[in-house]
């Protein structure tokens, strides 16, 4: 036990800017060695899937939540925790018309963040319209 604890004494502490250049180094280690998403096989989109769903269902109001988690890239019970937000937050209209769902996106709401809330669920919409 001596020996242990004579090592760990003799040992020299780094100074504050030896340690901050260690830290420096290795973010641009580990930064340069990262991939980007495309490299890594994850690809991000610049929208989100509350915008997705929203877009699949305007698209096709009738559609079923298989096939809007299919065409999203996401789970079914993903796809209804965004329909039930979207309706929450009155983006959404659902009516039950027998065994199906009718889905009606109100479009004059206003998007959410500060940056874009001057555009409307419309706009949006007709940015990425399908011509």
């Amino acid at each position: 036990m001596g020996k242990a604890s004579s090592k760990r004494q003799s040992r020299r502490t780094e100074t504050p800017k030896e340690t901050g250049k260690a830290a420096a180094d290795s973010a641009i280690d580990s930064a340069s060695s990262r991939k980007t998403g495309s490299e890594s096989g994850h690809r991000w989109t610049f929208l989100t899937n509350h915008a997705h769903v929203l877009i699949v269902l305007h698209r096709n109001p009738t559609i079923v939540l298989r096939e809007v988690a299919l065409e999203v890239g996401i789970t079914e019970r993903a796809v209804q925790r965004i329909i039930q937000d979207l309706e929450e937050e009155g983006f959404l209209q659902r009516e039950k018309i027998g065994r199906q769902n009718h889905y009606q996106v109100l479009t004059d709401q206003a998007l959410r963040h500060p940056i874009e809330k001057h555009k409307s669920i419309g706009d949006l919409l007709n940015l990425v319209a399908l011509d």
